[in-house]
Formats: structure tokens, C-alpha cells, sequence
């Protein structure tokens, strides 16, 4: 089972943009939820430069959060 706990090992010398092969990377989950998250409008904000998609590592390490506040206990 894989960790839910984002890797931390490039945070260091990560860029402002990220591919979404960087973000699934970092949140532990294959490239193609990525792209079900975006369609369903539930993930982090994407955006298109060109035909290209990339998201800021604020606006992901926010949703992030966002998540970890989310309470499971009914």
C-alpha cells in the first residue's frame, strides 16, 4: 500500500511550477488521478501554459493542507 504522506525529498529545490509528473510524485498517486481530480474538479488547481498543464507548489502544498484538515470522524 502506498505511503498518503507527501515526499519531501525535492521540496528544496523544486521550481515555482510543476509538472503533473512532479505533483503525483510528491503526493504518492499515479499521474492519471491527477487528471480524474482536475475533470471532477476535486485536486489541486491546474493550469494550461500553452498545451502544457502545471501547478504551483503553493497553490499544491495548499490543497494539501486543506485535505489534512479534512475531519473523517462522523
Amino acid at each position: 500500500m502506498p505511503s498518503l504522506s507527501p515526499r519531501p525529498a525535492h521540496a528544496s529545490r523544486r521550481g515555482p511550477l510543476a509538472t503533473p509528473e512532479e505533483v503525483a510524485e510528491y503526493l504518492g498517486v499515479p499521474v492519471k488521478t491527477l487528471y480524474q481530480w482536475k475533470y471532477r474538479g476535486i485536486g489541486p488547481n491546474v493550469h494550461k501554459v500553452g498545451r502544457h498543464l502545471r501547478y504551483r507548489w503553493t497553490e499544491v502544498d495548499a490543497w494539501l493542507n486543506a485535505q489534512a484538515a479534512y475531519d473523517l470522524a462522523v
